[in-house]
């Protein structure tokens, strides 16, 4: 295998198309991995050549920051490392200003991080979700001052609407803040919402997606059937829970796993490694996070880019996982186009319109990072 690498959205920063997600690097939540496990992944996915690794705040209270600032500095890895963690949830029950996207709380976090992680500075700070309150000025002018100040180096949001994306973003570009360099966002075979909204955004705007759950929570991976009885395992667990990220259970993906299953068969490759792929190899997609609990399930997803799905069985999965579009984007067809060209023939600029950025004497696309 051979691990590449995308620049971040529009900044500087080159990341490996594969970064390890660390959520598993402690047991506090029931499942995990142990410290020797997960160092065994973490020393996988360094000598497999990556160099991006995402994190935040309280996962798994606090551990997966712990460790992972101990495994980087024990291999004196920290100029090769590139470090993504997270700000949002609360720290402290009862006290209101110990979460959320306020200038308090990211002035907090961002010091606790710090301190876990065993560094003086974060490459990639991250708001985790939204909180439906802290305006977009004041959570990109704290970001701002962090860069200045030294403590991050490059700034992005993760589970927000697309308008304040975009809204942080136009804000960054007018008052010439750090801009947002990545979006932290969930996407699949079985979750392909932000194809409609945020892709668009990303690959117009700058912003590099990282992609989470791009085996929608292991239900890609063959793991789980659709049998009366219900499945052994951890998304089974959350049946009865409202948490999305875990409604999985569903005839629409079933349909994708069986069809997965087929097209996997055929390529001889593991279902993980086809899903993976084909999330890695989407518009707008700089990074994908691999999670895993086992070496073997990371050795696994590591061979995900080794291969290339050709057009046909690309067109066998993303029929299969299509859903209808939702409104304004199911106005947007061919019937309303003719009315607004008034029936001209109109089409996308040409790939060799725009001057190609050149690397080394060749040319290179941004366009799809």
């Amino acid at each position: 295998m051979s691990m590449s690498y995308y620049t971040l959205g529009n900044s500087g920063l080159r990341v490996s198309r594969q970064a390890l997600g660390t959520m598993t690097f402690g047991t506090e939540w029931g499942w995990g991995a142990d410290r020797d496990t997960a160092r065994a992944i973490f020393d996988a996915y360094i000598e497999a050549g990556g160099n991006f690794f995402d994190t935040a705040d309280l996962y798994t209270g606090g551990t997966s920051e712990t460790w992972l600032g101990e495994f980087v500095a024990e291999r004196g890895l920290r100029d090769k490392a590139v470090i993504a963690t997270k700000f949002t949830f609360n720290s402290d029950p009862g006290n209101p200003n110990a979460g959320g996207n306020g200038r308090k709380n990211i002035m907090r976090a961002v010091d606790a991080s710090l301190k876990r992680l065993g560094t003086d500075y974060i490459d990639l700070y991250l708001l985790h979700v939204w909180d439906r309150i802290t305006p977009a000025e004041e959570v990109l002018r704290t970001l701002d001052d962090l860069v200045r100040a030294g403590k991050v180096r490059h700034v992005g949001l993760s589970d927000v609407p697309a308008w304040y994306a975009s809204r942080a973003q136009a804000v960054a570009e007018l008052r010439g803040y750090e801009p947002v360099s990545a979006l932290q966002l969930e996407y699949s075979l079985a979750e392909r919402t932000i194809e409609h909204e945020y892709v668009p955004f990303a690959t117009h705007h700058g912003a590099g997606i990282m992609v989470w759950s791009p085996l929608a929570s292991g239900l890609l991976s063959g793991k789980y059937r659709p049998t009366q009885d219900g499945n052994a395992g951890r998304l089974d667990g959350f049946r009865n829970t409202t948490h999305p990220g875990f409604q999985k259970f569903n005839d629409h993906n079933w349909a994708i796993v069986a069809e997965l299953e087929k097209v996997a068969a055929e390529l001889g490759r593991s279902m993980a490694q086809v899903a993976l792929n084909w999330v890695a190899t989407q518009p707008g997609i700089a990074s994908v996070i691999l999670g895993a609990t086992k070496l073997a399930q990371l050795q696994d997803n590591l061979g995900a880019l080794d291969f290339s799905l050709s057009a046909e069985l690309r067109e066998r999965l993303e029929k299969v996982s299509a859903s209808p579009a939702p409104f304004p984007h199911s106005y947007f067809g061919s019937d309303i186009q003719v009315r607004v060209t008034g029936g001209a023939v109109t089409g996308d600029k040409p790939s060799g319109y725009s001057p190609p950025v050149m690397i080394e004497g060749k040319a290179v696309s941004i366009s799809s990072n």
